[in-house]
């Protein structure tokens, strides 16, 4: 569990720098065990929390992870340590259905005023809980700003949420989970502007019969390896990964595209002749 310090250390900069009142960390509850905040509550930056430290996300970075993510009406968005309920407020201005988990009853009851402040009551909820142990699966975007360890500890869950489901981290990234999308404010922001994004990969590991060859694919998160096997000859397949549901990769010098749903591929494949259909299907283990 880091400390301030720690934090300070592994972000190079000073959290006493930050003066903004908003987070996507998972303070400690502050005061009694109530969901009623004192009507002059302002939390502090760098005030301890149950697993990091309160540290505000600035409202430009928070609009770039919004951006990043392609969010749109038909979006469930979840943030995770929602502080003062900036990051769902801010969906909820966009026309989406948001909502924020947050530890800190005070911060809960902070943010639903904030909500109320600015209008956005029926789109934008908060309530009290441990984000590793709420269910958040409905989400099709989950933003977070947590240290690299609580984003490990959060992986599998968010690898088994539904292929495309989109994840922004503030500053912090997975690990070996390498993001597919990296994005740095140059304007407007003093301190953690980095945001990291992913897009949830469908689980496409195994053996599939294509046609009259066989897919054997091994999985590395959204990255790709394996081999096309035709007439007894196998050739390694390349630029192969996943966006999502959707799988691109190379072999025989044709390009392959296509979906992935319900042990089934589909796409077309383009290369040497005439662009061709190809289908799929999952072989029986």
């Amino acid at each position: 569990m880091k400390t301030f310090r720690t934090l300070a250390a592994a972000c190079a900069v000073s959290l006493l720098a930050l003066s903004a009142v908003q987070s996507h960390a998972q303070p400690a509850q502050a005061g009694k065990d109530s969901t009623t905040a004192a009507p002059d509550y302002v939390p502090q930056t760098g005030q301890a929390g149950k697993d990091v430290v309160w540290v505000p996300t600035q409202d430009a970075l928070v609009q770039r992870m919004l951006d990043m993510a392609k969010v749109t009406k038909e979006d469930k968005l979840v943030d995770l340590g929602s502080g003062d309920g900036r990051t769902v407020i801010a969906a909820a201005k966009r026309g989406i259905s948001a909502r924020g988990i947050e530890y800190n009853p005070d911060l809960v009851t902070l943010s639903q005023r904030n909500a109320e402040a600015e209008g956005v009551t029926e789109r934008a909820r908060f309530e009290r809980g441990d984000i590793f142990e709420t269910d958040f699966s409905e989400a099709t975007v989950v933003t977070l700003f947590l240290l690299p360890e609580l984003n490990v500890r959060l992986r599998p869950t968010l690898l088994d949420m539904k292929p495309g489901t989109r994840v922004v981290s503030n500053t912090f990234t997975m690990d070996e989970w390498t993001p597919d999308e990296t994005a740095v404010l140059a304007e407007n922001c003093v301190n953690f502007c980095r945001a990291h994004f992913w897009v949830v990969p469908a689980k496409v590991a195994g053996t599939w019969r294509l046609g009259d060859g066989e897919l054997n694919l091994k999985q590395t998160f959204q990255m790709l390896e394996g081999t096309l096997t035709r007439g007894g000859k196998a050739l390694p397949i390349t630029e192969a990964r996943m966006r999502g549901s959707e799988i691109s990769f190379v072999a025989e010098g044709r390009r392959y595209t296509g979906n992935v749903s319900d042990g089934r591929m589909s796409g077309r494949s383009e290369g040497t002749g005439q662009a061709q259909d190809w289908q799929a299907t999952r072989s029986a283990s």
